[in-house]
């Protein structure tokens, strides 16, 4: 008796090449974009909560002399623009945009749920956002070389 392995599936993709390609690009744009903003917000917090300093964009000092720019104590500045609370916030945004961005591309890769959630941590760890880049990139450039026939989806 013989016996006779079935056929390998073929690799599906949730979208065509191109599909694939622009989301690909996306994704790289904010990761370098997310990776850029959580770097800024890991400098800030550490001024935050080590010496209590916040960056201030104008305002008036405590002692009545106009800010144009610098790092004070959250209780010398009146008025102005907090620009420490504008990083915390544009990260914040920035990050939803880059979970967009995975989902999108994990969804047209059709790759494990649990990619997704290790694309997702990129945003979140220092330096993490680079490296995942650039493995994500290489892999679906790897696996559009290598199915270059494969099925879409729907």
């Amino acid at each position: 008796m013989s016996s006779t392995t079935p056929a390998p599936k073929p690799r599906k993709f949730g979208g065509t090449p191109a599909q694939i390609r622009s989301a690909a690009k996306f994704y790289k744009v904010f990761a370098y974009i997310t990776g850029v903003m959580l770097l800024l917000l890991v400098v800030e917090m550490i001024f935050k909560y080590f010496w209590s300093l916040e960056l201030f964009v104008g305002g008036t000092l405590a002692d009545g002399v106009a800010n144009s720019i610098g790092l004070y104590n959250r209780a010398e500045v009146t008025g102005g623009a907090n620009i420490s609370l504008g990083i915390l916030i544009a990260h914040g945004w920035l990050y939803v945009v880059y979970l967009f961005a995975d989902f999108r591309l994990w969804s047209l890769m059709r790759w494990p749920f649990m990619r997704f959630i290790t694309i997702a941590l990129g945003g979140v760890i220092p330096f993490l956002s680079f490296y995942t880049e650039s493995k994500v990139h290489a892999e679906v450039d790897r696996e559009l070389a290598a199915h270059p026939k494969a099925a879409k989806r729907y």
